[in-house]
């Protein structure tokens, strides 16, 4: 295992403090979930990337024309406050 030495603010430290106790773990703990997070969330996007790098739109248009047009099965229908453009849900864009 490595020693790391950081400095922070005492605002952000007094934050982390809290956090950590909220969550019922070390500061260093908390510090290391949160870089995992953040590195997992980063290697993710490279792996995206480079997957929608290879796409190609013919191919995924001619994928998609096979495809019945049919309503989904009850059990895969959004509830209302879901549906674009529902009031209660996310508004069209």
């Amino acid at each position: 295992m490595t020693t790391l030495s950081l400095r922070l603010p005492e605002s952000l430290h007094a934050r982390l403090r809290e956090l950590a106790r909220r969550e019922g773990v070390s500061i260093n703990q908390f510090i290391t979930l949160a870089v995992a997070e953040k590195t997992s969330a980063l290697l993710v996007e490279e792996v995206l990337n480079a997957r929608a790098r290879r796409g190609d739109r013919t191919r995924f248009e001619s994928a998609l024309s096979q495809v019945a047009e049919s309503p989904p099965p009850p059990w895969d229908k959004l509830p209302p406050a879901r549906r674009r453009g529902s009031r209660h849900g996310n508004p069209k864009r």
